[in-house]
């Protein structure tokens, strides 16, 4: 048979490698928002997954793995406990790595109905954690901030689970809440509150650049659940004003905004301005095709947190104009697939799932996003790190969890266009 001849179930059959067979029964499947189609594969045969998504994950991860060593290989230098062997830090990542894949593994197997009644306690864990993080005989402080919590193998950063908790809450209060989303006070107050929460524990840490992320993906997920536009423009507006008032109001972080208009100025070169006037020498000594890997001046106790949130200065240095050309468009890549996966969800009226893969999307995109600006010097400093690639047990944990939800979405998704069921 030609494929000229093939329906469009059929074609589709193909594609995800199960050929139809005669006598089964079909499934009507909405494609891309608009069109319908009827499979013929035989229920629950599908096992597929998105593989070019799986190999820019991989590709990502090694590539960072490569880069943390390179940017952290110095750091034994330094007459400071803790920095004491130079592959220390490439194995503590490549731990990290190797729990995020095995706690990445057994999140694929959870239903995406699970992940639905599970969503609001998610979150008040996540609540509990940040509380926990303030107390002084939990939580660990370093560098004037108390962020993390130590569990042995690593030290858990409790933002890092609100932000998954926070996309499952505000994707499970959207398909709740989908009556009353033309109401403004019915729809925004809870979830205002709840953000509030967060935002308010977060602080105390403080952690403005966590709040930033999480605001933003609760923001997503209201659009894209479909709030009405003058209450998400209200909302927003509101958004602003409370973030320029938290700068306003804050010495230090006016310092940084005066520092990120000029950090080569007398006043903040050895100042405020230290990490992004580095940063900009790391990526301006690149130039095209980069000084090799394993070249970087800048890392050599120069650029603070090489290894972290300016590993991306680091490998723009090492790897030149192409080697950030290449990150930004996997990155770029990477997001537009995840919220494809989102949309087909939504299109197939599986709305809390799609939500929340397109949470995930706006997650790693918006963080990719805040972490470059910051390394090109487009954006004020910033304390996230780049997703999937720089050091940080607990955030390359969770942004493999993510994914895993991400790709058991995609996996149910083609499931029932095959005839099977979730």
């Amino acid at each position: 048979m030609s494929s000229a001849s093939l329906s469009l179930g059929e074609r589709i059959g193909r594609w995800f490698g199960n050929p139809p067979k005669e006598g089964m029964d079909a499934l009507p499947v909405r494609v891309h928002g608009r069109e319908f189609a009827r499979t013929g594969a035989a229920p629950g045969s599908i096992k597929g997954f998105d593989q070019a998504l799986i190999w820019a994950i991989a590709g990502l991860l090694m590539w960072g793995l490569v880069m943390v060593y390179s940017a952290s290989i110095a750091l034994h230098d330094k007459a400071q406990p803790g920095h004491a062997w130079q592959a220390q830090y490439l194995l503590r990542h490549s731990l990290s790595i190797c729990i995020g894949f095995v706690a990445a593994l057994l999140v694929f197997q959870v239903p995406m109905d699970r992940w639905e009644k599970a969503a609001p306690w998610v979150f008040i864990v996540s609540i509990v954690l940040l509380i926990a993080v303030l107390l002084p005989f939990i939580g660990k402080s370093a560098n004037g901030a108390r962020r993390w919590i130590s569990v042995g193998v690593m030290n858990f950063q409790p933002s890092e689970l609100a932000k998954l908790g926070t996309l499952l809450y505000a994707a499970n209060y959207m398909v709740r809440k989908m009556d009353v989303k033309e109401k403004f006070f019915a729809a925004v107050t809870p979830m205002a509150v709840a953000i509030g929460i967060l935002g308010s524990l977060l602080l105390a840490e403080p952690d403005m650049g966590a709040f930033l992320v999480i605001a933003v993906i609760a923001m997503g997920i209201l659009f894209l659940g479909g709030v009405n536009a003058r209450m998400f423009i209200l909302i927003t507006c509101i958004l602003v004003v409370a973030f320029g008032l938290m700068i306003a109001l804050s010495p230090w972080r006016r310092e940084r905004i005066f520092a990120y208009l000029d950090p080569f100025g007398a006043d903040y070169a050895l100042g405020k301005g230290f990490q992004l006037s580095h940063s900009l020498i790391a990526i301006g000594r690149g130039e095209i095709f980069g000084v090799g890997l394993g070249g970087s001046v800048e890392k050599l106790h120069w650029l603070p947190e090489a290894h972290t949130d300016f590993l991306f200065a680091v490998l723009g240095e090492e790897f030149g104009l192409v080697g950030v050309v290449i990150v930004i468009g996997v990155f770029m890549w990477l997001t537009r697939r995840i919220m494809f996966i989102g949309r087909q969800a939504i299109a197939m009226d599986r709305v809390f799932a799609g939500l929340v893969a397109q949470g995930v999307g706006v997650w790693i995109g918006f963080q990719a996003f805040i972490n470059m600006g910051v390394n090109l010097g487009a954006l004020p400093t910033k304390g996230l790190t780049l997703p999937l690639m720089s050091f940080g047990g607990s955030a390359i944990l969770l942004n493999l969890v993510a994914l895993a939800i991400v790709l058991r979405v995609d996996y149910e998704n083609r499931l029932l266009m095959h005839g099977g069921r979730v």
